[in-house]
């Protein structure tokens, strides 16, 4: 559990389980990469290979997140997730935020990554029927082939898949 004040790190953890932004992706998000025009609230990421692409944020929860904490911030441009320590408004480093990330986790007694939200995420969009290309696209991968990594789906989805096909077939 991530106390209440620390909105940030909750925000952070809950973007990348929601759109599968890699967490490189989501440190390098500025506040200005945001579109939360009504309706079509997206943002767009920087990704390997310095491939630039948007990502609907289609979670009208995530997008009230992201609504609430701008309005807490005291800054209209830079990076949306930046430190504190020291007065510095810089970005979040990449290490401070795999040592926030692993002492919320052994706090609430689990083992997951920071990489396996993003796992998650395409798991649950594979098991909702999304189809691989469109994963494909919104994780930012350049080969199909990666994006089959992570394609697991469940043995209940597969078998509704399945009975699916062959009720068409007869």
């Amino acid at each position: 559990m991530i106390p209440p004040e620390q909105a940030r790190d909750a925000l952070l953890f809950r973007l990348v389980f929601e759109t599968g932004l890699r967490i490189g992706e989501a440190l390098g998000i500025h506040v200005e990469d945001l579109d939360l025009t009504r309706g079509d609230e997206h943002l767009t990421v920087l990704g390997k290979g310095s491939r630039k692409r948007t990502v609907l944020l289609d979670d009208p929860r995530l997008v009230s997140a992201l609504r609430r904490y701008l309005r807490t911030l005291g800054y209209t441009h830079g990076p949306l997730f930046q430190a504190t320590k020291n007065g510095r408004g810089g970005p979040l480093r990449y290490q401070s935020v795999q040592e926030r990330w692993q002492g919320y986790a052994r706090r609430a007694g689990v083992t997951c990554t920071l990489h396996q939200l993003r796992h998650s995420h395409a798991t649950e969009l594979v098991n909702g029927g999304v189809s691989l290309a469109t994963i494909r696209k919104r994780l930012g991968h350049q080969h199909i082939q990666t994006t089959l990594r992570y394609a697991e789906v469940s043995d209940s989805t597969a078998d509704a898949e399945l009975r699916r096909w062959r009720r068409q077939r007869h």
